[in-house]
């Protein structure tokens, strides 16, 4: 600590210079957590995914409804624990862009489906209590500012009729985990049953099973596909991740692209930022060797240079990283992925900014320690 006066003067020499390379360390910290936030959005339903919970879907994917019948055929199959179903809404709140997930659920079996889910007993109650009641997930309600006791409209797509839907906000819900989606709507399936065309009345968007043990998932899917074979309404059943990664191929190009074009700029903002810590070390050639023309020894200059190095690297990648956290909090994909950093994708970018100043400042450190004080005293 003696020695911060020295640093610090170092690092006030040129302070402009000092400022753009920080915020230099900045932007590239800031672009690697909003890479890291969105390519777990993107992964986020397999990171979630119950390693008991299995999907039953239509054989030709999920735009094939399932008749309402088959949940007490699942329910009586071996290794069966639980089993409930839902429907895609996909209403319209005010404009097509506000894109957000609507599950038509049965209130009570989704809950035991999913228990990472929390609500409020009395919010719960009044939901239940509603027929036009809907729980919406913490962050869809901080997104459009709803609270509990508002009215929310929605249209209806073509295929409900296309009417004016209105639902009531009776509940929020909660994550007990960080990746958990907290962007749904729950709608209640007996009022969806009133108002949907009759053809609905007695289909299902899918099924969500839970099976008594996870080792007995692959059987259970056998199991499940086998009994509805050669019907007219044939299924396909996955596990829940392997249900999640089929949406994830679905957008697999628009993930490479974000973090191809994503990763180029950041090391280029590294490579940016090393050179520019590199030629800051060479202009002060004079002032390294006075300092062991007078008695510092050699490792003294490596520890100074890396130490200036590494005090550019924390600063800037504590800014970075601190933005970068607080804009994954906001809405900044539309409502299409939650966007998150872990604490260890903050951990994980504080190494990577002190193995980048490390690696940025080692090479001058170097230079500077091997420096010759004679024939360095003779440039100046």
């Amino acid at each position: 600590m003696k020695f911060l006066p020295l640093l610090l003067a170092n690092l006030n020499r040129k302070k402009i210079r000092t400022a753009l390379t920080v915020g230099s360390f900045a932007v590239a910290m800031f672009l690697f957590g909003l890479l890291v936030a969105v390519r777990a959005g993107f992964r986020q339903g397999l990171d979630i995914a119950g390693a008991d919970r299995l999907v039953v879907a239509g054989r030709t994917g999920l735009i094939q409804p399932l008749p309402l019948p088959y949940q007490q055929r699942i329910r009586r199959l071996p290794g069966i624990a639980d089993v409930t179903h839902a429907t895609w809404f996909g209403g319209i709140y005010q404009d097509p862009k506000n894109f957000f997930a609507q599950f038509v659920i049965v209130p009570e079996e989704w809950l035991r489906l999913y228990p990472e889910f929390k609500v409020e007993e009395s919010q719960w109650r009044e939901y239940l209590a509603d027929r036009q009641g809907v729980v919406v997930g913490a962050k869809l309600a901080k997104r459009f500012g709803w609270k509990v006791g508002d009215r929310i409209p929605l249209k209806a797509p073509g295929y409900l009729g296309g009417n004016a839907w209105e639902f009531n906000v009776r509940g929020i819900y909660r994550g007990t985990r960080p990746q958990d989606d907290e962007g749904q709507m729950w709608i209640r399936h007996e009022y969806f049953r009133e108002r949907a065309p009759r053809y609905w009345q007695a289909i299902v968007g899918w099924y969500v099973v839970r099976v008594s043990e996870p080792a007995q998932a692959v059987a259970a899917i056998r199991t499940i596909d086998g009994e509805f074979a050669n019907s007219a309404s044939e299924t396909r059943t996955q596990t829940e991740q392997q249900f999640a990664a089929s949406f994830m191929k679905q957008m697999g190009n628009i993930e490479f692209l974000i973090m191809a074009v994503g990763t180029i700029v950041f090391f280029t903002l590294l490579l940016v930022t090393g050179n520019t810590m590199a030629i800051a070390v060479r202009e002060r050639t004079g002032e390294l060797s006075v300092l062991k023309a007078i008695g510092f020894s050699d490792r003294f200059a490596l520890a100074l240079v890396l130490a200036e190095s590494l005090f550019i690297a924390a600063l800037g990648g504590a800014l970075g990283l601190a933005l970068a956290s607080a804009v994954a909090q906001r809405d900044i994909t539309g409502g299409i992925i939650p966007t998150y950093l872990t604490g260890g994708a903050v951990a994980a970018g504080a190494a990577v900014a002190l193995a980048t100043g490390a690696i940025a400042g080692l090479l001058p450190a170097l230079g500077a320690m091997r420096l010759q004080v004679a024939s360095a005293l003779r440039r100046v």
